[in-house]
């Protein structure tokens, strides 16, 4: 995959293809997986990387075109993640995530 805007953005995105393998890490991303391999793991499979359920949820969602927004908790730093299908001229890809630090005071403005 080339080089894009997503480079520049300060979160964490990661891209796969329909059978799992990272085609994508922009920096944040390589820098956030760093003990992991970091770019070294651009190639492998993102399913090696989760243990269960998160391997399951996560072959079912390659195989449903679905997603998932959740978040975690890791030493007190709230973080959410979101998984998504992508598509490329209609086509089914794969999955994007994004991973966004949530600050400790998170505003909800109704519209």
């Amino acid at each position: 995959m080339e080089k894009n805007w997503a480079d520049n953005l300060p979160l964490p995105i990661t891209v796969c293809n329909t059978d799992g393998t990272i085609l994508y890490m922009n920096p944040a991303s390589v820098t956030t997986f760093n003990k992991d391999g970091g770019a070294a793991l651009i190639g492998t499979n993102v399913l090696d990387c989760h243990p269960e359920p998160s391997k399951s949820r996560l072959i079912e969602m390659l195989k449903d075109q679905s997603g998932q927004t959740y978040t975690t908790e890791k030493n007190g730093l709230k973080t959410l993640i979101h998984q998504v299908p992508w598509y490329e001229d209609g086509e089914y890809n794969g999955l994007i995530e994004l991973s966004i630090k949530l600050p400790e005071k998170l505003s909800n403005i109704v519209r």
